[in-house]
């Protein structure tokens, strides 16, 4: 009889550990529930049973990994305490109300792999140490109103696929440490205010599949070096201030054909290069 109850109070433990998390990791839920009025949230929490039953909470063990409360009318701000959830793999706060800054100290969330802030009302830059998270996979930030340029060691993301940053009014140029994310599938920086050229080093994202510079204020040359990326699928490098020849190729590639505005804002499509064609064999 007393190894039943030991057993029955040992199960009934283990099953209070799993469901209780850290009251650090609490805390800082509660008070991103209570920064963004979660009362009106549209999947509200109730703040009185476990964090384990809470919309959008994703725990491993007594650990927060994932927080996805995409569409679910969050009104307010990112409150900082978010970079206390060590463990958190992913935030996905997608086509919310939120205002306000990015929180600047985000290197402390080491885990991070999937980050969607996108479809908000956020303002200032992306912070630099966002650059320290090298777990990241995806960062979607697109559809808000943040400015500056984008963060010179952003090619420290070595396991990155995705960075989507249309729709904001981004500025400067793309960093040179960008075109080292051998892992980037899918690059859209479109409808910003970036400037400079495109490197030829783009050639070196071999994995990428879709690019999307759209709506910007590229100038000089269109690299011909675009023609190495094989896995390119999709393309829109249009409606920039990019001059001179580019290949038939990479005009079809385009979804706009590589329609250009002058210095004078008219739209122009770019000339294409004749192909010449190489003998078979020397004439000599």
């Amino acid at each position: 009889m007393k190894n039943i109850f030991t057993f029955v109070l040992t199960l009934l433990t283990s099953i209070v550990m799993v469901a209780e998390v850290s009251s650090s990791d609490k805390a800082a839920l509660v008070k991103l529930y209570n920064l963004t009025q979660g009362d009106n949230w549209t999947s509200k929490w109730d703040l009185n049973t476990p964090v384990s039953s809470w919309y959008g909470v994703k725990l491993d063990g007594d650990k927060v990994v994932s927080i996805n409360l995409s569409n679910n009318n969050l009104v307010g701000v990112l409150p900082s305490d978010l970079v206390t959830l060590s463990d958190l793999q992913e935030l996905n706060l997608h086509k919310n109300k939120l205002t306000g800054f990015i929180p600047s100290d985000l290197d402390n969330l080491k885990n991070l792999r999937v980050l969607n802030l996108s479809f908000n009302k956020l303002e200032g830059t992306i912070p630099s140490s966002i650059c320290k998270l090298s777990n990241l996979e995806k960062i979607e930030l697109y559809m808000n109103r943040l400015k500056g340029d984008l963060p010179t060691q952003i090619g420290n993301l070595q396991k990155l696929q995705v960075l989507s940053l249309f729709n904001n009014e981004i500025e400067g140029q793309i960093p040179n440490s960008l075109y080292e994310i051998k892992s980037l599938k899918t690059l859209l920086l479109n409808s910003n205010m970036m400037v400079g050229k495109l490197s030829p080093k783009i050639s070196e994202l071999n994995n990428l599949q879709n690019l999307s510079l759209f709506e910007n204020k590229f100038e000089g040359q269109v690299p011909f070096e675009l023609e190495k990326l094989n896995q390119l699928k999709e393309m829109n490098i249009s409606y920039n201030m990019f001059s001179g020849l580019t290949s038939r190729k990479l005009a079809v590639l385009d979804t706009l054909n590589m329609t250009m505005v002058n210095d004078k804002g008219v739209a122009v499509l770019l000339d294409v290069a004749m192909e010449v064609q190489r003998p078979l064999v020397s004439e000599e």
